[in-house]
C-alpha cells in the first residue's frame, strides 16, 4: 500500500514537473488577430477606431454599463487617451494611441491593471479592397511565464480572438449603415 501511494506521489510529481518545463518551452511573446471584410471605405471605418469615444458604440469590452470612463489628451488620433474601471468581466485599464494614420492605420499601447498586469501593442490596419475594407484588429505583448502556464489550459486566441470577431462584427455593422 505505501509502495503505491509512493508510486502514485512520484507520478503526480513527475507530471506537475513535466508541465512547469513544457510552459517554460512556449514562446516569449503572443500575436492575436482577426480580420473582416467591410463593405465600406476605408475613411468611413477609420473615425470609428481613431476617436476612442467611438469605441463604447463597437467595442466588445463595453460590457460594464456602471464602468467609469475617463478620455483625456488629443480629441482622436495620436495623444487621445482612454482610461477605464469596471467590473470583473472588464476589468482597469488605460489605452493610448500612439500611432495614427490615416485611413489605413492606429497604433495603441494598452495597459490593463486589472484582473491582471499587461503592457501590450494593439493595431488595426485597414486595407481596401474593391468595394470593401480588409479590417485586421490585433494585439501582441510578451508572455511571462505565469502567462505561457495559464496558456496551457485555456485558450487566449480562442477567447480574445472571439472577442475581436464580435468587435469587428459590430464595427460592420455600423460602418456599412447608408
Amino acid at each position: 500500500m505505501l509502495d503505491t501511494l509512493a508510486i502514485i506521489a512520484i507520478v503526480i510529481v513527475l507530471a506537475i514537473a513535466a508541465v512547469l518545463v513544457y510552459a517554460a518551452t512556449r514562446p516569449d511573446s503572443f500575436r492575436i488577430q482577426r480580420t473582416a471584410s467591410i463593405k465600406a471605405p476605408p475613411e468611413k471605418i477609420f473615425p470609428l477606431i481613431d476617436d476612442l469615444h467611438a469605441h463604447t458604440t463597437w467595442s466588445p469590452f463595453e460590457k460594464d454599463p456602471a464602468m467609469k470612463r475617463t478620455h483625456s489628451g488629443a480629441p482622436r488620433g495620436a495623444g487621445a487617451v482612454y482610461e477605464w474601471d469596471g467590473n470583473r468581466e472588464v476589468g482597469a485599464g488605460r489605452m493610448a494611441i500612439t500611432e495614427s494614420s490615416p485611413p489605413s492605420k492606429v497604433v495603441m499601447a494598452l495597459d490593463m491593471l486589472r484582473p491582471f498586469a499587461a503592457h501590450n501593442t494593439v493595431e488595426f490596419l485597414l486595407e481596401p479592397q474593391g468595394n470593401s475594407t480588409s479590417v485586421t484588429w490585433a494585439m501582441s505583448g510578451r508572455q511571462p511565464y505565469l502567462a505561457k502556464l495559464m496558456c496551457i489550459f485555456m485558450d487566449p486566441d480562442k477567447m480574445v480572438g472571439g472577442q475581436f470577431e464580435q468587435g469587428l462584427a459590430k464595427m460592420k455593422t455600423l460602418a456599412e449603415k447608408e
